[in-house]
């Protein structure tokens, strides 16, 4: 009679003498769980989320924080390195930040872990006529896509090093030049960044350069 009574007034569980405490707290653990549980079912119902950015919708405290501090960074001018897991949101943030910014260009991203080393420079630069076998004519790359608005490099961490040396001579110079082409080639291109590595780590052993590492992550965003 006494279970009955206390279940019905909301206890969780009913427990008998004598008492044995591993049982016991196995009880009390199931039922925090479950408290966690019911509250995030209310507050699923209640629809107690947040929109971030205008196109993402959380309820986690950590990405309301983040969208905070895309809003107060996107109308800087400077690069932004977006820092975290895969299939974390890096390229949605990335778009926020172009949208925030205020700039009329385009936004143009690319995968630089998707696409062969001895393409991604093409990719990115462009190349000439006759620059290489079957450069059968100009061709614009992404920076110049990207002019008066902001290319989104995925995965960062992935471009070799000798291209790292040019993508590092455009943050300096804010000047480009195509495969096979001798002019030098203005473009106002914002950089923003994402990757999943630890690029601390990749400077010390040599493989990302220090200085482009530092260009690139003038502010970090930890997603």
């Amino acid at each position: 009679e006494s279970a009955t009574r206390a279940i019905a007034m909301g206890a969780y569980d009913f427990y008998k003498k004598p008492v044995d405490i591993d049982e016991r707290g196995l009880i009390v653990a199931r039922a925090f769980h479950l408290h966690e549980i019911e509250e995030e079912n209310r507050r699923l119902e209640t629809g107690a989320t947040g929109t971030v950015l205008g196109s993402i919708i959380t309820s986690a405290d950590e990405m309301l924080k983040v969208g905070k501090t895309i809003e107060r960074v996107a109308s800087a001018d400077v690069s932004v390195m977006l820092l975290g897991a895969s299939v974390t949101g890096k390229e949605l943030l990335a778009r926020a930040v172009h949208e925030k910014s205020g700039r009329k260009g385009a936004f143009v991203a690319i995968n630089c872990a998707a696409i062969p080393e001895n393409l991604l420079e093409a990719e990115l630069f462009g190349y000439e006529r006759g620059a290489f076998t079957g450069a059968v004519k100009s061709n614009v790359g992404k920076f110049e896509l990207a002019e008066g608005g902001t290319l989104f490099l995925d995965e960062v961490g992935d471009i070799p090093l000798p291209l790292q040396v040019k993508l590092l001579r455009f943050l300096q110079e804010r000047v480009i030049e195509r495969i096979g082409g001798r002019a030098g080639i203005a473009v106002d291109t914002r950089i923003v960044c994402a990757t999943h590595q630890d690029l601390d780590a990749m400077t010390a052993d040599g493989r990302f350069r220090e200085d482009l590492y530092y260009r690139l992550a003038e502010i970090v965003v930890k997603i």
